[in-house]
């Protein structure tokens, strides 16, 4: 038994610190992957008839996306009133906010080509591997392909 006065060490501090953060990771992807599940946006078709706006438009997408916005936006408004995170030393934010350079316009054209074509992003890309491993390996490999080059691009 401690006694009032001992103090934590700062090994058991970290082990603590790490089982902690893992554990809030595992239920952030929990909770993420089942509103993929259920809104259906881990359905490729879905996503695809949302971006075919001349053929079966699909709006539920939007919807999804005004529902992560509703969420969003109070917990930005939240951390950017804290001082420090509770597992971590520092906030990791966006500081470019706004800016477009010349390195997002491909960037953002590979992504949208991407999308496009398979109706997945990598999110979804995961579930998938649940129930349509094959397509979910595939588009994973490529995209971590991509990211590759894309590494070796800026450097």
């Amino acid at each position: 038994m401690r006694s009032a006065n001992s103090t934590v060490s700062p090994a058991s501090s970290q082990a603590l610190t790490l089982a902690l953060t893992l554990a809030l990771g595992l239920a952030v992807g929990l909770v993420f992957g089942l509103g993929l599940i259920i809104s259906g946006m881990s359905n490729p078709a879905k996503v695809r008839n949302f971006l075919d706006i001349f053929g079966p438009w699909d709006p539920s997408l939007a919807f999804v996306m005004g529902g992560a916005i509703a969420v969003g936006v109070p917990g930005f408004w939240f951390v950017q009133r804290r001082l420090k995170p509770l597992l971590t030393e520092s906030f990791e934010l966006p500081t470019n906010c706004g800016v477009i350079d010349r390195k997002i316009l491909p960037g953002a054209a590979a992504f949208g080509l991407g999308w496009a074509l398979t109706g997945i992003c990598p999110g979804p890309a995961l579930t998938l591997l649940a129930g349509n491993g094959l397509l979910a390996f595939g588009f994973l490999g490529m995209m971590l392909a991509g990211m590759f080059v894309g590494r070796l691009m800026k450097s």
